[in-house]
């Protein structure tokens, strides 16, 4: 299951830990599970970076004058934390840059929404259009460290774009597990034209994802889905830019969509390191959102983990179409360190906030108005109060899944409350106008 490799850049910080037995690997080992069966974290030597590490740095690094390349530690919004996420060189990374993604606010979703002050981070506007670009830059980064021969992973489309882009940056050759006819086109499109070599399964997610973990274990391929531990410390550079973003006051909620729930385990940890860095005092909740068809988490979560539940998934949000998510333990932990939660929502609820978000000219992918939903939801119920200040993760971009919001538009989709669908008109100017008249 492991091999040896040469050494990584600055080691002495980081280590691989099992989250069960605690038990520590070299970081320079091909390794994804503990010799116990657990996941890894990539663990950071906190106790020496204390005195190295500063509100100060990081904001220093913001003003970086820019030039006329591309600098990963001044450009990127991912490798400004490079001391806590992978402390490689500026020679070994591979970014385009990523991150440094927008806040957004608008009077009218915040009010649909029931909230005094709903704040929007937009991973769509990361260079694939996804937020995994910043979990691969650290990965393919590692890859290219280690001298991988080839990187591969599972994905149900945002995965496989970011994945295919950073590896034909890198030049390594890139192998995407995709399950056939359940993906959508605008993913895909990335992954064929970046020129990676792209499997159709014959199955579901779970099951290319279980093909992958076989090929990489006895290929030698490097494998870059959300079991990695590398990938995930670059999806923690979203909850640092948003403390970052606060001025390092932390808000009052994290509502964020949740699939194969690594995004939920990065978040707790790049909170949980930053507290313990002394970078914030206080530490926001974690509000993760499930698809109700797809929401074998939250079901265990309403058993309160007694039970490891799983199921056949099946949602209009593609990108958290996941029945037996990988970064399980990971996210438990998450929601013990920032007394978090999680809920589901349904396609219609994930629709319709979806077309308000898009009504006020922002956009997103299906997935991502899980958060709006389930902000809309928790509210309602009294969970978040309507003064606390919360952050919804908006993970891609609008188009995507064009698919889906054309039929949501065009009757396809049943009771679509916000359908803005096209209207058919006569050639004539007379027609035109009576028409723009009762728009007007």
């Amino acid at each position: 299951m492991s091999q040896p490799n040469p050494p990584l850049e600055s080691v002495s910080t980081i280590s691989l830990r099992c989250l069960r037995c605690q038990k520590s690997y070299p970081a320079d080992e091909v390794r994804y599970l503990c010799d116990c069966g657990s996941q890894l974290d990539v663990w950071h030597d906190l106790e020496a970076l204390r005195p190295l590490l500063s509100r100060g740095l990081f904001d220093g690094r913001l003003s970086g004058a820019p030039g006329p390349r591309v600098t990963p530690t001044t450009n990127s919004g991912v490798w400004r934390y490079r001391e806590i996420i992978l402390p490689a060189t500026v020679e070994h990374i591979v970014s385009r840059p990523e991150g440094n993604t927008p806040l957004y606010e608008h009077p009218r979703l915040s009010n649909w929404v029931g909230a005094d002050a709903l704040f929007l981070k937009h991973e769509g506007e990361n260079p694939t259009g996804s937020f995994k670009d910043r979990g691969m830059t650290v990965g393919v980064t590692q890859a290219k460290l280690l001298g991988a021969r080839a990187v591969a992973c599972a994905s149900t489309g945002n995965t496989s774009a970011s994945l295919a882009a950073y590896a034909a940056l890198a030049n390594i050759p890139a192998l995407i597990f995709i399950p056939a006819g359940k993906i959508a086109t605008g993913k895909l499109a990335q992954a064929l034209a970046y020129g990676a070599s792209t499997l159709q399964i014959q199955g579901d997610f779970d099951d290319a994802m279980t093909l992958v973990q076989q090929v990489c274990n006895e290929m030698g391929v490097y494998l870059l889905n959300s079991l990695n531990p590398f990938r995930l410390e670059g999806q923690k550079s979203i909850p640092l830019e948003i403390l970052q973003g606060f001025g390092w006051q932390a808000p009052d909620w994290i509502v964020l969509p949740a699939g194969n729930l690594g995004n939920t385990a990065a978040f707790g940890k790049a909170l949980y390191e930053a507290q313990q860095l002394g970078l914030v005092d206080k530490i926001p909740r974690i509000a993760a959102v499930q698809a109700a068809g797809s929401s074998p988490f939250y079901q265990s979560y309403r058993l309160n983990f007694a039970e490891r539940k799983t199921m056949k998934a099946e949602t209009i949000a593609t990108a958290i179409r996941i029945g037996n998510p990988v970064s399980y333990e990971r996210a438990i932990r998450t929601l013990e360190w920032t007394n978090g939660l999680v809920t589901a929502v349904t396609d219609e609820e994930i629709m319709d906030a979806k077309a308000m978000v898009d009504g006020v000219g922002i956009g997103c992918e299906p997935a991502s108005a899980a958060a709006v939903a389930g902000a809309r939801q928790l509210i309602a119920a009294g969970v978040i109060q309507p003064h606390e200040t919360i952050v919804g993760i908006l993970t891609g971009n609008l188009l995507k899944d064009p698919g889906a919001t054309v039929d949501y538009h065009t009757g396809a989709w049943p009771n679509a409350q916000f359908a803005n669908p096209p209207v058919q008109v006569a050639a004539e100017l007379a027609a035109v106008r009576k028409v723009i008249e009762q728009r007007l």
